[in-house]
């Protein structure tokens, strides 16, 4: 089926939870975010690296994906092991790379953490995400605490509204990307 230029196909947007366990609070705040997303019109999956994806799976579906929401919880005011080892072999487009799967990707990040105290882990992965693979990050990124949660799985009402609002623009932000051609063109420096 073909898609005439006046509705263009809906974004494609992947949930990828970095958590060493299924289930939790990074999986409940990126599905709030893919809600909002989804009210926008947009295509939404999710991945849990706590289920041990294949390498290539993940590879694969950054390559289909329009956008790409990180969610992860914050270890040391860092993301979590499974989020940095995804992208230490994900690939970037140079010096014989062959795939480059974040480049010109729209992406999102989602921390959670025990206390407010690390909400600044954001802005070290934005930093590799933007820096290292040139993809179109939107700012701000989220950071939910133990307090934003009523339950352990279950979102208070202002961070789900917050949460599905991020969403709401990630699908929009995301659109804009995928229609912006030189943007989409620009490469990592080094």
């Amino acid at each position: 089926m073909s898609v005439s230029s006046d509705h263009p196909a809906r974004p494609r947007l992947l949930g990828l939870v970095g958590s060493p366990s299924p289930g939790g609070r990074s999986l409940t705040a990126v599905r709030a975010l893919l809600a909002g997303a989804a009210a926008e019109g947009a295509e939404v999956e999710v991945l849990e690296l706590a289920d041990g994806p294949d390498p290539e799976k993940i590879q694969q579906a950054f390559e289909v994906a329009d956008g790409i929401a990180f969610a992860t919880p914050t270890y040391r005011a860092r993301s979590s092991s499974l989020i940095k080892a995804v992208l230490e072999n994900t690939e970037r487009g140079i010096v014989g790379d062959t795939r480059s799967p974040l480049l010109g990707k729209a992406a999102a990040i989602v921390h959670t953490g025990a206390t407010a105290h690390h909400f600044l882990a954001v802005d070290d992965l934005r930093d590799v995400l933007a820096g290292f693979f040139a993809a179109q990050v939107l700012a701000p990124g989220l950071y939910f605490e133990g307090a934003d949660y009523d339950e352990p799985t279950v979102l208070g009402e202002s961070a789900q509204q917050l949460a599905e609002a991020h969403g709401r623009a990630f699908a929009q932000f995301t659109a804009g990307v995928r229609a912006a051609p030189a943007v989409r063109a620009l490469k990592p420096l080094l």
